[in-house]
């Protein structure tokens, strides 16, 4: 029988370090409502698509390299999100070129583990893209819509991500029954926290907020496809 591809190792957390970073550099960010909310919604759905197409290349390109290589492109993908708050408010090029490099470089990491789910079971990566598409149009409609200020969220969803990735990592050395479904689900929780409040943050933005917006947004979907592939691939760990 073909072994399951570990579901929650470094690579996972990378992407969850990198999305707890930005979050905690942009969340203070004040907004204001946008004239043209409908193109900045258009613009920013663009962007996201866009990047989301650079993690297919990367993760294709990257699909046999070694760890030391997920490595590089982890503290690569670091450095993108710390350049990119700083040239959104500068340059909109350069914000935008960093943030399609943000999105190759987590391709490069996430792509062996993606290949391996591929190879050993192809229904779970397909059921978690779908499942990640409704769950992300769900939350995101909500944050959408409500009246409800949603900023106060950020700050706690910051510590709550923290807590997850030291549950994770506590998990690495002792046995926990569970411990990956747990992981899934509360991460699952947090994530749509912030999906909804990149949501509303979409609603009251300015044009010039579209690059952060936009990866933020990102960073949620790769997140909540990950957490969904744990729990259609059995939250199984090798």
């Amino acid at each position: 029988m073909a072994r399951r591809p570990e579901v929650f190792g470094w690579d996972r957390r990378a992407a969850y370090v990198i999305g707890m970073a930005f979050d905690d550099i942009t969340a203070g960010a004040r907004v204001e409502p946008s004239a043209d909310t409908r193109g900045l919604f258009g613009q920013v759905m663009g962007l996201v698509a866009v990047t989301i197409g650079f993690t297919a290349l990367g993760a294709y390109i990257g699909r046999d390299l070694s760890g030391a290589w997920g490595i590089a492109g982890f503290i690569g993908a670091l450095g993108c999100v710390v350049g990119l708050n700083a040239a959104s408010r500068r340059s909109e090029p350069l914000a935008l070129t960093l943030l399609f490099a943000l999105g190759l470089l987590l391709g490069l990491v996430l792509g062996p583990g993606l290949e391996a789910w591929l190879s050993t079971d192809p229904a779970a990566v397909w059921q978690a893209a779908g499942a990640t598409a409704l769950f992300i149009a769900a939350l995101g409609s909500y944050g959408w819509a409500t009246d409800r200020d949603l900023s106060g969220l950020a700050r706690g969803l910051f510590w709550a991500l923290l807590a997850l990735i030291v549950f994770g990592l506590i998990t690495l050395f002792v046995a926990i029954p569970g411990a990956n479904v747990i992981y899934a689900v509360v991460g699952l929780v947090v994530f749509g926290g912030f999906t909804a409040y990149d949501f509303q943050r979409l609603r009251r933005g300015g044009v010039d907020a579209a690059v952060p917006i936009a990866a933020s947004i990102f960073l949620d979907v790769l997140n909540v496809f990950q957490l969904f592939l744990a729990l259609f691939g059995g939250g199984s760990r090798n």
